[in-house]
């Protein structure tokens, strides 16, 4: 099949393929495994590779999707590469910085794609999830307009092609829509869906379980905490 028939177009007028390959693994797979499963997905066909910060393993993802442009599989402008801003950078300031380490991990020169992991904000810092000497969640707060503000500068920069946000509920994301001034719309809020057969479907109605996979209860507290409303 022609690879634009695999491809939507987003609204800044870019094209993402249509089915990406996620790159998170939980903490006990080794993140070397990273580089060979990506080189693999990429042989079979894979365009979209979907990593982030939080992942630990963009250097690994990124010198898989390297070696397959340098044996002829792929040119870099085949490949739609997406990373993700964490929590504890969401300070305006620390956007870009953060972007930018990604892309010094990645060992490339931008991304296709770059969104907000989460709305909501950690303290600021190295910990992936700071916590405080009796092992509470440390919380910040953030204007998430400005934060999208900073993604509009990164993508004038050239630092990313297209940005978006994941795991925003719609109150969250209609702020972002109805922000004066702004820039540029996110392309996507990335979240679980997908369509399966009928059959499937009425399997899993069944089951009547009214479950999220990846709800982050131990941040339900955070003022910001996105899955009490819909998307």
């Amino acid at each position: 099949m022609d690879p634009k028939y695999q491809r939507v177009k987003l609204n800044d007028g870019h094209f993402i393929p249509i089915l990406g390959f996620g790159t998170y693994a939980p903490e006990e797979v080794p993140k070397s495994e990273a580089l060979e499963v990506t080189q693999l997905a990429i042989e079979v066909g894979f365009r979209h590779i979907d990593c982030a910060h939080l992942y630990q393993n963009e250097g690994q993802v990124g010198q898989a999707i390297r070696s397959k442009i340098a044996d002829g599989t792929v040119k870099r402008e085949d490949i739609f590469y997406t990373s993700k801003l964490w929590s504890t950078f969401l300070q305006p300031e620390l956007v870009r910085p953060a972007l930018e380490k990604s892309l010094k991990n990645v060992q490339l020169d931008y991304v296709d794609l770059y969104i907000i992991h989460f709305p909501l904000a950690l303290k600021p810092g190295e910990e992936l999830f700071p916590k405080d000497e009796n092992g509470k969640m440390m919380y910040d707060s953030v204007d998430l307009c400005r934060t999208w503000e900073a993604l509009e500068k990164c993508k004038d920069a050239g630092l990313a092609k297209s940005i978006g946000v994941s795991n925003f509920n719609h109150k969250q994301l209609e702020k972002i829509l109805n922000k004066p001034g702004l820039k540029y719309k996110p392309v996507c809020n990335q979240v679980l869906d997908f369509e399966l057969t009928p059959e499937d479907m009425k399997a899993i109605d069944g089951l009547n379980s009214n479950i999220r996979y990846y709800d982050l209860v131990f941040l339900a507290d955070h003022p910001d905490y996105p899955f009490s409303e819909e998307y």
